[in-house]
């Protein structure tokens, strides 16, 4: 019989065989071409990284929509020649900027930034006008307080940004609502157990569409069906373990009868070790539409005033950004001289290029200058660098002690891949000994949920070059769990500015 197959890039392809499909599917499919997909699979496939970024597209609307807003008030001012700075006074702008922090304020504390199903799209853009009609009336206020003082640049300013801002959220609008329709904005969960609790929950799912049910995992594959409310079991609880499927994956649902008590704690065991969360749903119709409005969120980041996970990976996104192109373009001209004394010192590519795990264990490709002999690459480092290592080239040994090896992969963290603070990320079947060092500690693939960074809290805390033992191994992945409870703003740029002087001091490590 043909097999079932899930139509997905090669990347996110199953490791397990699929069941084979029953005649009844077949026929359906026959009838539907897109049937064997399943009813929730999304029109773009997107890593929960790249998916992660669109989630944060609410931010960048608010900044876009700061920088209207301010920057139509300085050319308001600058027109009517009230910025000059000779005769500046604080009455000549108190209004204006009363207005403009009313609109900004009112734009974020009355959810306009969300960008669901509701309100409409008419109902959201005249929410906009009234928004900086408020925030008009408020200025003018201001004004008249001051004996009218300053007033002038006031409507000029309501006008421009009432039209920039009405196309600005109209054009945010259809952003969100194509992200919406490719499935960008749903978030993907799998399911573990093929039970009763379990086909409610997709049917109901089924029912809302904001979420995307990618597949099925259930131990008891003798008598789990080929499909479960027309989503494919796949396999076993140990097949997702290694899936190709997980760096596509936000949540993992465990759906196992409240009963079977044995059996949930076993798989919540097994299933910890993974990146992704985890969810444990309950059999009741009260506990599911629960579990469903927790599962869904809101389609877009919220923007609020507590700090959360999102404005965390917001912030730490602008950072990347800045301070990595900062950081290219000062060391430009040293990248240059590497690069050419490399080429000059031992025949083979500039470059060197290995696969290894990133956020959610997404597969990147790391860039590093090659300190290496090309013919003794070892792309999965299954041989660990020794002191006096005969593979390494004499510039090798330099820019290897010096870290300068690792300057490259600021393309990585500009492209999104790396952060520039993070687990080091190792190479994929890395070894210690003649053990995969992922194997040696439960807790290993926590490591990969946030972005692997070109430095960390393990490297400056003296875990840095090979990890020759268990002991070692464990006292990294402690030291990576730790930065990631930790993690914030002040804690990356007090890391970013003792790397240099640690890692010069460091002549213990080796690399």
């Amino acid at each position: 019989m043909r097999k079932l197959r899930i139509d997905m890039p090669d990347c996110a392809r199953p490791l397990a065989a699929p069941t084979a499909a029953s005649a009844n599917d077949r026929a359906a499919a026959s009838l539907a071409p897109h049937a064997e997909r399943g009813p929730f699979r999304p029109e773009v496939w997107r890593n929960a990284r790249q998916r992660s970024t669109v989630r944060l597209a609410a931010y960048y609307f608010r900044a876009a929509d700061v920088l209207a807003v301010v920057g139509l008030a300085v050319v308001a001012l600058w027109s009517l020649g009230s910025l000059d700075v000779k005769t500046l006074t604080v009455g000549a702008v108190l209004p204006l900027a009363t207005g403009v922090l009313v609109a900004l304020a009112l734009l974020r504390s009355l959810g306009l930034y969300r960008f669901g199903a509701e309100p409409t799209p008419l109902l959201h853009l005249v929410g906009v006008v009234g928004i900086v009609a408020l925030a008009i009336g408020a200025a003018l206020l201001v004004g008249l307080g001051l004996d009218g003082h300053g007033l002038g640049p006031v409507l000029p300013w309501g006008l421009a940004a009432t039209v920039c801002l009405v196309a600005l959220h109209g054009l945010w609008r259809v952003l969100a609502a194509r992200w919406r329709r490719q499935g960008l904005l749903s978030p993907n969960i799998v399911i573990v157990g093929a039970t009763r609790n379990a086909e409610a929950l997709i049917r109901r799912a089924l029912e809302r569409r904001d979420l995307n049910v990618l597949g099925v995992f259930d131990d008891r594959l003798a008598r789990s069906p080929d499909r479960l409310a027309g989503v494919p079991v796949l396999g076993g609880a140990n097949a997702l373990l290694t899936h190709r499927m997980l760096p596509y994956v936000d949540r993992i649902v465990l759906a196992i009868d409240a009963d079977a008590g044995a059996r949930v704690r076993d798989l919540t065991r097994r299933l910890e070790t993974l990146p992704n969360p985890l969810t444990v749903l309950f059999d009741s119709d009260a506990s599911r539409e629960a579990a469903l409005n927790r599962l869904a969120g809101p389609s877009l980041a919220e923007i609020g005033s507590a700090p959360d996970a999102d404005r965390r990976a917001f912030v730490k996104r602008v950072q990347d950004v800045v301070i990595g192109a900062l950081a290219l373009v000062a060391f430009a001209p040293v990248m240059a001289v590497i690069a050419l004394a490399v080429r000059l010192d031992s025949p083979g590519p500039v470059f060197f290029r290995q696969r290894r795990h990133g956020f959610n264990q997404e597969t990147i490709v790391v860039w590093k200058f090659r300190s290496m002999r090309h013919c003794d690459a070892d792309a999965t480092a299954s041989r660990q660098v020794v002191a006096d290592d005969d593979r390494v080239t004499r510039i090798g040994r330099f820019i290897r002690a010096s870290s300068l090896d690792e300057l490259p992969q600021l393309f990585n963290v500009l492209r999104g891949e790396m952060s520039l603070v993070g687990p080091r990320p190792h190479a994929i079947g890395m070894r210690t000994g003649e053990t995969e060092s992922a194997l040696l500690v439960a807790e290993y693939a926590h490591r990969h949920r946030i972005k692997p960074g070109m430095t960390g809290w393990a490297a400056v805390c003296g875990s840095r070059g090979p990890v020759d033992s268990e002991a070692e191994v464990r006292r990294r992945v402690e030291l990576d769990i730790d930065y990631i409870q930790r993690q914030s703003f002040w804690l990356d740029l007090w890391i970013i500015l003792i790397t240099i002087p640690v890692l010069l001091g460091d002549r213990a490590a080796v690399r």
